[in-house]
């Protein structure tokens, strides 16, 4: 361990605890927004999915709640015992716990992605590698955090450098699948609908990198014991803190995204649309379930049309109710006609 002065430790400890929950807290005040929104805007979603944000919600109280209390305790009751605080990673559940539930609300998240992945795709086989990632992620925080509680800091180095490493990988699979079958089914819609699918791209982007670049550096820093650097080390709490947060928000993102993308509904799914060949596509519209995104309409070597409902990259649970009541999902159509006419 480098020998340093109190100072040092003051800065390379309390420094990134104090940096990273309030940038933890500015993000709170953006999720909480997001919250008020979605459930202002999409009061017609299904019960599973506003029960899903509402488990993200209290998970994301909890979160900050715990931030605080850390806070509290570091910097007003062990104010200036510096040893103390330090000792705390080991002896306080709270301390101990904090990178376990960092990674929990992580694996929340993941969950919901991937099962949004699973949506376009339609094929397990496809998400099963990003799902195994991702847990095996959570059981190496799990396994960090025993060894945290043995403070056998080898140990807790290899599976930080685990658990990050399988996040940062399952990130970028997840975002570079995600963005393959958008790009694949873009190749044959309608012409009037690929502004939808470019915009969905570039949101699947958009919502990984803030995470992704944090875990990473997170992965970084948590790797600094091995080249001597103990207290250079906890530098790491300052990207760890607000993780969860930034992925929270992803999620909360990609949801009300579905606002905005409705702007442009009535060139995807009005009465009727103009076919390339000159003839009229009629479209039938359906309202159960949550807000519409409306239909891509693609067009097919034998000149019919088939319908990929975008609404289950946001609620999956949809394609499960489709099938029930006969509309299909995917390659099957949506109970839709379609007509020929001049």
């Amino acid at each position: 361990m480098e020998d340093v002065s109190e100072s040092y430790k003051v800065k390379f400890v309390l420094g990134p605890w104090l940096v990273g929950s309030c940038f933890e807290f500015v993000l709170t005040g953006v999720l909480c927004c997001q919250f008020i929104n979605y459930f202002t805007w999409y009061p017609d979603d299904k019960r599973s999915l506003r029960i899903a944000v509402l488990v993200l919600l209290l998970l994301s109280i909890l979160k900050s709640i715990e931030s605080f209390a850390a806070l509290w305790i570091f910097l007003i009751e062990n104010f200036g015992d510096i040893n103390k605080n330090l000792m705390l990673s080991v002896t306080a559940w709270w301390d101990t716990a904090n990178p376990l539930l960092v990674a929990i609300v992580d694996f929340y998240v993941q969950c919901y992605f991937c099962s949004r992945l699973l949506a376009i795709s339609k094929s397990w086989v496809i998400v099963a590698p990003v799902f195994s990632l991702f847990f095996f992620a959570l059981i190496s925080m799990v396994l960090a955090t025993y060894y945290i509680t043995t403070s056998e800091s080898i140990q807790i180095t290899n599976w930080f450098a685990a658990h990050f490493s399988s996040l940062f990988a399952g990130d970028m699979l997840l975002t570079a699948l995600t963005a393959y079958y958008l790009i694949k089914t873009k190749k044959n819609v309608l012409p009037q609908t690929v502004g939808l699918i470019n915009a969905l791209v570039r949101l699947t982007f958009q919502t990984a990198a803030p995470a992704a670049l944090f875990a990473l550096f997170t992965l970084i820093f948590s790797q600094m014991n091995r080249a001597g650097h103990f207290y250079l080390g906890f530098v790491e709490i300052a990207f760890n803190q607000p993780l969860p947060k930034l992925y929270a928000i992803s999620m909360m993102w990609t949801l009300n995204a579905r606002r905005t993308m409705t702007m442009g509904r009535s060139a995807l799914s009005g009465s009727s649309s103009e076919h390339p060949s000159g003839t009229r596509v009629r479209t039938a519209r359906r309202t159960n379930g949550d807000v519409e995104l409306g239909r891509i309409e693609v067009l097919t070597q034998t000149e019919t049309t088939r319908h990929v409902d975008v609404r289950d990259m946001f609620d999956p649970a949809r394609t499960t109710d489709d099938h029930k009541h006969g509309l299909g999902g995917g390659d099957h159509k949506l109970g839709s006609e379609t007509s020929s006419g001049p």
